[in-house]
């Protein structure tokens, strides 16, 4: 996989996200924003929801975990997916063919 086939699922995930999503929530969890929503006095879980997703994705961009699994599922970071191009295509390294060091000195 690559860069274009990660941009692709990205957008697909957000077409479905846009629509209306539902989670069902174990009881810890329950409980867990039941504390949040009355540290921070809001009625507004979607609020709350949305802060934790942010600060998941900070959290997993700061501690490089999310361009582990997506070197792993994509072979490209973060990085290269906001650029669009990988580091390979940055620097100029993908112009040159692969040296055949077999027939190098071959006349």
């Amino acid at each position: 996989m690559g860069l274009d086939e990660l941009t692709d699922d990205v957008e697909a995930a957000y077409v479905d996200t846009d629509e209306e999503t539902t989670a069902s929530l174990d009881r810890e969890t329950r409980h867990e924003l039941a504390m949040l929503s009355a540290a921070f006095e809001t009625d507004e879980v979607d609020e709350l929801l949305r802060r934790a997703v942010h600060l998941l994705f900070q959290t997993t961009v700061d501690r490089g975990t999310l361009d582990f699994h997506l070197r792993q599922g994509y072979d490209v970071t973060y990085d290269e997916y906001l650029s669009g191009m990988t580091y390979d295509e940055m620097t100029g390294q993908d112009q040159y063919p692969q040296r055949d060091d077999e027939r190098r000195y071959q006349m």
